[in-house]
């Protein structure tokens, strides 16, 4: 039996020029690609990576600490040429008064320049004595010693926080064997202030105290202090070394007019406004101490007054006398003799008797009484801090009106009304003619300057700039990045996938009883196929009858 068979329609045969197999990989994509695309796409990658090391160097070129502040030039100087030796970079700050290192340096750098002695400007203390060598005489023990005490001192008075830098000179004299050739320590003290700070009474007398008390047998009167303009501070720890104000008295005294100001301010703001007000006082405030001591005696008080009696002592003498008359004649020696008195100041005198007595016996009393003297002792110390004499100033603005209209016109207080806020004033601070106070209220317009809007365009503000400046380099940085991606790496990657997406359209898998749908080719002509075929039809029956002999046929087709 003749049988020919025919190619069935689900058996699809590949022709040369397709490609059949696995999807190709990026890379093969890429390697695919045309050389200008494979130029940019190249270029991107590397500019991209080139970018991001600079954000990366930038950012840590721009965190900079400072590695040390407020240098002398030498030290500055030493540590410059040692960072140089050491290629480590450096900059200034902007007013060059620190040396800034990059953040995580710090440290580190920190260690090495003390390694190395610098900077040498800082202060030395005790730890001087640890370092000492073979064979140091006596006094460069004595002078070591001194070196590391005034250091010491030096860190403690640093530790207040009106002290920028301290400065401590002592004067310590060889003592001898001699007591009385013995002469005393003292020290003196340069202190460098913050601008705008100063040290009060009690702040002066702890340095003073904190210098006597670390130098044995110092006293306080040895120890020194000025201030960075040269001025002797340490007299104000006695309010009459000096003739001007103190720092506290100068403080009382603001304190007095700041309350004197506010009295008159919150008796006057509510009629003329807060804004319409200007008040001033001076205070003439005495600090002088005046002590005085009076004793005061009581006239004598005569024999009628009731006074008190301290001691009193009466003498009676009795003699033998002659027989021979003595005496004054006449009538007064026949007189009774008058009776005895004894004087407030107590002097004696003898007692009268008879002088024409014919005994030859005599006889003589004396009595003397002391009295209490009344005295009166007064002590006065007058009162520091006292107001001698108040002058205050008030200046009042012009009322401002509005009429109907919304226009504002300005007019004068009346002089009714100003005798009557003046009146308010003298009342508020305690007003006393005696002492000379004087108080003056007057009613002027106010001179009130207008601010201009500021025209400056927001982009030219300084912050405006300085951010500008700050996010200038990463801003820079990212938009080329931006420029790289979407302009050579986008377009690069884009076409590898147009490649991927046409490879698998032209790609046919030769499998049979595939359920696949095969693409339409349009370019070949449709031709109509006939209803019946006698071929198919004799295949199929052969297939039934002899599958065996069937299967070698296919057999051989796929080994062709």
């Amino acid at each position: 039996m003749d049988v020919t068979l025919t190619q069935p329609k689900n058996i699809v045969v590949a022709s040369p020029n397709m490609v059949v197999g696995a999807p190709l990989s990026f890379v093969q994509r890429v390697l695919s690609l045309p050389m200008q695309r494979k130029l940019m796409l190249a270029g991107g990658v590397i500019a991209i990576v080139v970018i991001f090391a600079a954000m990366v160097g930038w950012g840590r070129d721009g965190d900079y600490r400072v590695l040390y502040s407020n240098l002398s030039d030498k030290d500055g100087g030493a540590i410059v040429a040692q960072l140089q030796q050491m290629q480590t970079p450096y900059k200034y700050s902007e007013g060059g008064g620190a040396i800034l290192v990059p953040a995580d340096k710090v440290h580190d750098l920190r260690l090495k320049m003390a390694s190395a002695g610098l900077p040498k400007g800082s202060v030395v203390g005790f730890e001087l004595m640890e370092t000492q060598k073979f064979g140091v005489t006596q006094f460069q023990e004595r002078l070591n010693f001194q070196r590391g005490l005034e250091g010491e001192l030096v860190r403690s008075i640093q530790a207040l926080a009106s002290v920028q830098s301290a400065r401590v000179h002592l004067a310590l004299p060889n003592q001898n064997g001699f007591f009385r050739e013995q002469q005393k320590a003292s020290a003196s003290v340069v202190l460098t202030l913050y601008a705008g700070r100063t040290l009060d009474r009690g702040q002066i007398a702890g340095i003073v105290h904190l210098v006597s008390s670390s130098v044995p047998e110092m006293s306080t009167k040895a120890v020194t202090i000025v201030d960075q303009t040269g001025t002797l501070i340490s007299a104000q720890q006695n309010g009459s070394d000096q003739a001007g104000l103190d720092a506290q008295q100068l403080q009382y005294v603001h304190q007095i007019e700041s309350n004197y100001t506010q009295r008159i301010r919150d008796i006057l703001e509510p009629v003329v406004g807060k804004e319409n007000l200007r008040a001033q006082v001076n205070a003439d405030v005495d600090f002088s101490q005046i002590e005085s001591t009076a004793e005061e005696y009581k006239p004598n008080q005569g024999q009628q007054a009731s006074a008190s009696i301290r001691s009193q002592q009466t003498t009676d003498q009795v003699g033998q006398g002659s027989a021979t008359p003595s005496g004054v004649p006449g009538a007064a020696s026949n007189q009774p003799p008058v009776p005895a008195t004894a004087p407030i100041n107590g002097a004696s005198q003898p007692l009268q008797g008879s002088s024409g007595s014919s005994s030859n016996s005599s006889s003589r009393r004396e009595a003397v009484t002391n009295y209490e003297v009344d005295k009166t002792v007064r002590v006065t110390r007058s009162a520091t801090g006292t107001v001698k004499r108040l002058n205050a100033a008030v200046v009042l603005n012009h009322r401002t009106s509005t009429d109907a209209k919304g226009k504002t016109s300005t007019q004068p207080i009346s002089q009714e009304e100003l005798d009557k806020l003046t009146a308010l004033v003298r009342e508020t601070i305690g007003f006393d003619d005696k002492r000379g106070d004087s108080v003056k209220v007057i009613n002027t317009p106010f001179h009130v300057v207008k601010e201009e809007p500021d025209s400056t365009p927001m982009w030219r503000t300084p912050e405006t700039v300085d951010m500008i400046r700050t996010l200038a380099v990463p801003a820079g940085l990212t938009l080329a990045a931006l420029v790289v991606v979407f302009g050579a790496i986008r377009p690069a990657i884009k076409a590898a996938q147009e490649a991927q997406a046409e490879g698998a359209q032209h790609q046919l898998n030769a499998v049979v009883d595939d359920q696949q749908e095969l693409p339409d080719i349009t370019e070949m002509p449709q031709l109509e196929g006939p209803t019946t075929d006698d071929r198919l039809l004799a295949a199929r029956k052969f297939a039934l009858e002899n599958p065996a002999a069937m299967a070698n046929v296919m057999r051989g087709w796929m080994n062709n």
